[in-house]
C-alpha cells in the first residue's frame, strides 16, 4: 500500500531518510520535548499563505474566519500579515482584540447574537454581519451607529458535507432572497446603521467554482451596494483529491463580482481552512497494535493516545486523514485502521492508512490539521488537551500549553 502524499504536508516541512521535520525541527524531538498528543504548526506556512490570498485579492480584503483555529499566536501572525478577522462569538471578539485587531479589522458573525454581544461589537466598531430581523431588533433597541452588512441566503446547494452546506435554502444563516429586500430597507431607514453591503458564504470544503457565480448571480439581483463579502470555503487536499488554488479560486470569485456586480465595489473574502489546515499537524504515541482477524480478512488497529478529544472531524465529517509513522516517512506499509482512546467505537481517526510496521511507542503523525482540530478538542473521557507549539527556523516555541488535570476541574465549585 502507498505511503501518504508528500504534498499533505506543510511546504516549510522535510524528510531525511525517512525522518520528518517541521519548520526545521525534527517530528520525534517534538514529541519528546512536549508530549503526545501535540499540535504542531509551521508558521512559515501561515505566513505564506496570508500573503498568497492577500496578492490574489490585489486591494480586496481578506478576512480570516477565526473559528478554523481560534488561538492567539494565530491570529497575531495574521493581524502582522494585514489581514482582518471574522468572530462568531463574545469568545472569539474578545480573542481577536486581544491578539491586536482593531475593530475596523473585526467582523461579527452568527445566527443567534446576543444584546451583550452586539454591543461588545458595537464598541469595538467591529462590522457586524445582520443574520435575522431579531439582530435588527437588538441592534434597534442598542441605538448605537453600527457598521453593518446583510448576509443572503443564494439559495444554491455546493458539493460539499450537509453539515457545512450554508448558502442552500434550507440554511439556519441568513436572509432569504423573498426576506432580504425588507432588511435592506429597514437597515437603510434606520438612523444608527451604516449599511456597507451584503454578505454570502456557500458552505465549506468546496472544490467546485461554479456555485460561487450562481451565489453572486442570486445576489445581484438585490440592488448595487459598495461592498460585497464573498464568504469563504475553498478546500484543501486531505488525500489525493486536489483543490483550486488560491490563485483560482480569488481569481475565479473576483471575476464573477466585476462581471456581475460591476467593477469599483469593495470586495473581501473569508477564508479559514485554506489559510491553517495543511499548515498544521497532529503527534501521536502508538500504545497499542492489534490484528482482528474477521471472515473478510485481517484488521490492524493501531491505537494512540489521543483521538476524537483531540479530533473530532472524522467522527463529524466522516472527515478523511492519512498518517505516517515519523521515522519512516515514505515506507511502504501495510493497511491500518487508527483508533484512539476513548470509549467509544466511532473513535476512529482513520480508516485505513498505509504503516510501515507499527509498534507501541513509535510516533504517528497526522498531517492537515491546522483547521476545527484544535478549534473542537474536548475533554471526552477526562483528557486534557494537546499543546500547540509553532516551529520556524529550526526552533519550536509553545505557544498554548497542555491542560493539566487540575485544569479539568478547576471551575467545579
Amino acid at each position: 500500500m502507498p505511503a501518504t502524499a508528500s504534498h499533505l504536508y506543510p511546504h516549510a516541512s522535510s524528510v531525511d531518510d525517512g525522518r520528518l521535520s517541521i519548520g526545521g525541527c525534527d517530528a520525534a524531538d517534538l514529541a519528546r520535548e512536549f508530549g503526545t498528543p501535540l499540535y504542531a504548526v509551521a508558521e512559515d506556512d501561515l505566513r505564506a499563505r496570508a500573503r498568497e490570498f492577500r496578492a490574489a485579492m490585489g486591494e480586496g480584503e481578506v478576512i480570516f474566519a477565526s473559528k478554523a483555529f481560534p488561538c492567539t499566536a494565530v491570529l497575531r501572525v495574521f493581524e502582522e500579515e494585514g489581514l482582518s478577522v471574522d468572530v462568531a462569538s463574545g469568545g472569539e471578539l474578545a480573542l481577536a482584540t486581544s491578539a491586536g485587531f482593531s475593530g475596523d479589522r473585526i467582523i461579527l458573525h452568527g445566527n443567534a447574537k446576543s444584546a451583550r454581544e452586539l454591543e461588545a461589537a458595537v464598541d469595538a466598531g467591529a462590522r457586524i454581519v445582520v443574520d435575522n430581523f431579531d439582530d435588527i431588533d437588538k441592534l434597534d433597541a442598542l441605538g448605537k451607529p453600527a457598521n453593518v452588512l446583510i448576509r443572503v441566503t443564494p439559495g444554491v446547494v455546493a458539493d460539499t458535507h450537509a453539515a457545512i452546506l450554508t448558502g442552500h435554502a434550507g440554511s439556519k444563516f441568513g436572509f432569504s432572497l423573498a426576506q432580504a429586500p425588507l432588511a435592506i430597507e429597514r437597515l437603510t431607514n434606520a438612523p444608527w446603521a451604516d449599511l456597507h453591503g451584503l454578505h454570502m458564504h456557500i458552505g465549506s470544503q468546496l472544490f467546485d467554482l461554479e456555485p460561487w457565480r450562481l451565489a453572486v448571480e442570486a445576489i445581484a439581483t438585490l440592488g448595487d451596494f459598495p461592498a460585497y463579502d464573498l464568504g469563504g470555503g475553498l478546500a484543501v487536499a486531505y488525500t489525493d483529491r486536489r483543490p483550486p488554488s488560491v490563485t483560482e479560486f480569488v481569481g475565479n470569485m473576483v471575476a464573477s463580482a466585476n462581471e456581475l456586480l460591476g467593477t469599483g465595489k469593495r470586495l473581501s473574502i473569508e477564508p479559514g481552512r485554506a489559510l491553517t489546515a495543511s499548515a498544521g499537524v497532529t503527534l501521536y504515541t502508538v500504545e497499542s497494535v492489534k490484528d482482528v482477524d474477521l471472515p473478510d480478512g485481517n484488521v490492524r488497529f493501531v491505537a494512540v493516545d489521543g483521538g476524537m478529544s483531540d479530533n473530532l472531524r472524522p467522527m463529524l465529517y466522516d472527515a478523511p486523514y492519512q498518517a505516517d509513522l515519523v521515522d519512516r516517512v515514505g515506507a511502504a506499509g501495510t493497511p491500518c485502521t487508527v483508533v484512539g482512546k476513548h470509549c467509544e467505537s466511532g473513535d476512529v481517526l482513520i480508516r485505513e492508512t498505509a504503516l510501515h510496521e507499527p509498534k507501541p511507542g513509535d510516533v504517528l503523525v497526522t498531517p492537515v490539521t491546522g483547521a476545527y482540530v484544535y478549534a473542537m478538542a474536548n475533554n471526552y473521557n477526562g483528557v486534557p488537551r494537546p499543546p500547540v507549539v509553532f516551529c520556524k527556523d529550526g526552533e519550536a516555541r509553545l505557544v498554548v500549553r497542555r491542560e493539566t488535570f487540575e485544569d479539568l476541574h478547576g471551575r467545579d465549585v
